[in-house]
């Protein structure tokens, strides 16, 4: 291997490689209706694509505090319980401007939801949708994530 490669591992690509995932919270919303569960699911502002509400720490929140703010601000979410700890985790790669990729792990706070307000601050951005958790499961692209779904 020449000095350069090495020079470029060792100042670059192992540093990197190495960095922690960065952490974010995310709410697992439910209610049920008629005897059966239901999981609210959300698009993304940039993709469209289907996930859970999640965001960055918020100061001065814990992780199930941030959560349920997430749910309320990208879902409308009014939550009858939030519970203070996480039931699993789920990791992604979140694709930063530049077009390169930051690990993420992502701790998962189930919310029981109350009600849904039609005006909140995200509302003109993502779409949401109660599905049952075998299709919240189907439309997610994160394994960790559908597993979590699935043992709603």
């Amino acid at each position: 291997m020449s000095k350069w490669l090495r020079n470029l591992w060792k100042k670059v690509a192992r540093p990197f490689s190495l960095r922690p995932p960065k952490v974010q919270f995310a709410a697992l919303c439910t209610r049920t209706t008629n005897n059966q569960p239901e999981v609210l699911l959300i698009t993304s502002r940039d993709t469209g694509r289907w996930v859970i509400p999640k965001g960055w720490p918020i100061d001065g929140l814990d992780g199930a505090g941030t959560a349920q703010q997430e749910a309320w601000e990208e879902a409308g979410v009014r939550a009858k319980t939030v519970d203070p700890d996480p039931i699993g985790q789920f990791t992604y790669d979140k694709v930063l401007n530049d077009g390169t990729s930051q690990p993420i792990l992502t701790s998962v706070y189930h919310i029981s939801v109350d009600k849904l307000s039609d005006k909140f601050p995200e509302m003109a951005q993502r779409k949401r949708a109660w599905v049952s958790p075998k299709i919240a499961a189907e439309r997610v692209r994160e394994p960790e994530l559908r597993d979590l779904l699935l043992s709603v």
